[in-house]
C-alpha cells in the first residue's frame, strides 16, 4: 500500500459538537495526499457514528475504537498505524486553515535540519479570549526561529500541540509520548530540544485554537502551574541543572517561592534572592538572603529567573545584555 505524505493523529473523546467542522477543515486541504488516524478514545456520545460516516465517503479516514485509556495511551496507539513521513497533529475541537498541511509539508522538505514545524494560531471565540490568552497566543506566535523558541523553551510551552507537523522518525527516535504527571505534549518538546531537534513556526496563522471551560488545559492536573513547574524542573535536572544542588533566584515574589518550594522536593536549595525591590533587600526568605540585582555576576550557581510581572523577560533581557550576562549560561529563564 502506497504511503500518504502526510498522517493526521488525531484522538478524541466526546468531541460529537465540534468534530464534524474539524474534519471538514481537513477535508478542505489543497495538500490532498494524507490519511487521517483517528483514535476514538472512549466516547458515549455520537463521535463514533460521525467518524464513521465521514470515513464512508472518504477512504483516506481510518478509524480505531479504544475504551478510554487517556490521551497518552490514545497518541502512542494511533503512532503505530501512522504510515506517512510527516505527522500532523489535530485536535478534534480546532480548525486547520486550507493550506497548514501543505505549508508545512514544504516547509520541511526544504529544510532539513529543522525536525517539528509549528504553526501561528488564533484562539476562537473572540468573545471568549482573556487578557491572559491573548497574551500567550501573542508570545507563541512571535517564537518563529529555532534560536528564539530554544531561548524561550523554559518560559511555557512553545507550541500549540494541534498546530504541530513532525517527522516520524524524530518521534519514533523520542519513543512517542509518555505518561507523567505534566503535560505530555510540554514534555515531548522538552525532551525534542534536549536530542537536539530544530524547531521552527511558520508566520501564517493556520490553526484556529477553541478555547472553552472543557479544554484540557484548563481541566487536566497534569496542566496545572505546579505540574508545569515540576516538568521544567525534571529537564532542567537532565541538563544546566544536572548535578546542580543550590541556585539564585531572580524575583523573590510568589512564583519565585513556589519555584522555591518545587526546588526543594527535587533537592536543589535556593541559597540567594535576587530583587529589584529595595524592601525587600537585606531579608532573608526561607533563610536565604534577598540581594539587590546588582549583586549578579558573570559565574557562580546558576541563576533561574522567576519574575511573575507581564512584561518582564525584556526588561530583564536588557538589564543583562548591559551587564554582558549570557542567557543561557548566566541565567535562565523559567516564567
Amino acid at each position: 500500500m502506497r504511503r500518504p505524505a502526510v498522517s493526521i493523529l488525531l484522538a478524541v473523546r466526546n468531541e460529537q459538537r465540534y468534530l464534524p467542522a474539524a474534519l471538514a477543515s481537513l477535508q478542505a486541504q489543497t495538500l490532498s495526499d494524507w490519511e487521517l488516524i483517528a483514535v476514538n478514545d472512549g466516547s458515549r456520545d455520537r463521535t463514533n457514528a460521525i467518524l464513521r460516516k465521514a470515513a464512508q465517503n472518504d477512504p483516506r479516514i481510518r478509524i480505531f475504537d479504544r475504551p478510554g485509556r487517556g490521551l497518552v495511551a490514545a497518541l502512542n496507539f494511533g503512532l503505530r498505524y501512522c504510515r506517512a513521513p510527516l505527522i500532523a497533529r489535530m485536535d478534534g475541537d480546532d480548525l486547520c486553515h486550507p493550506r497548514r498541511l501543505e505549508m508545512q509539508a514544504r516547509f520541511l522538505r526544504l529544510n532539513p535540519r529543522i525536525g517539528l514545524v509549528a504553526a501561528a494560531v488564533r484562539h476562537f471565540p473572540a468573545w471568549r479570549i482573556t487578557d491572559g490568552l491573548r497574551a500567550y497566543q501573542d508570545w507563541q506566535n512571535a517564537l518563529l526561529r529555532p534560536e528564539e523558541i530554544r531561548r524561550d523553551l523554559f518560559v511555557e510551552s512553545p507550541f500549540a500541540h494541534p498546530s504541530v507537523m513532525l517527522r516520524r522518525e524524530v518521534l519514533r527516535q523520542a519513543g512517542g509520548y509518555e505518561e507523567r504527571p505534566w503535560a505530555e505534549d510540554y514534555d515531548l518538546w522538552l525532551r525534542l530540544a534536549r536530542a537536539g531537534v530544530g524547531f521552527a513556526r511558520l508566520p501564517r496563522i493556520l490553526l484556529d485554537w477553541r478555547d472553552r471551560p472543557q479544554r484540557l488545559t484548563r481541566t487536566a492536573p497534569t496542566c496545572t502551574a505546579a505540574a508545569f513547574r515540576a516538568c521544567k524542573i525534571h529537564h532542567l535536572q537532565q541538563d544546566v541543572l544536572r548535578e546542580v544542588r543550590e541556585v539564585s533566584l531572580w524575583g523573590a515574589g510568589l512564583e519565585g517561592k513556589a519555584w522555591r518550594k518545587e526546588l526543594s522536593a527535587a533537592g536543589i536549595a535556593v541559597t540567594r534572592w535576587l530583587d529589584i525591590d529595595p524592601r525587600k533587600i537585606g531579608q532573608r526568605i526561607h533563610g536565604a538572603p534577598v540581594v539587590s540585582i546588582e549583586d549578579l555576576q558573570p559565574g557562580g550557581p546558576p541563576v533561574l529567573v522567576t519574575v511573575g510581572a507581564r512584561g518582564a523577560r525584556p526588561q530583564v533581557r536588557a538589564w543583562a545584555r548591559q551587564r554582558g550576562l549570557s542567557e543561557g549560561r548566566d541565567f535562565l529563564i523559567v516564567t
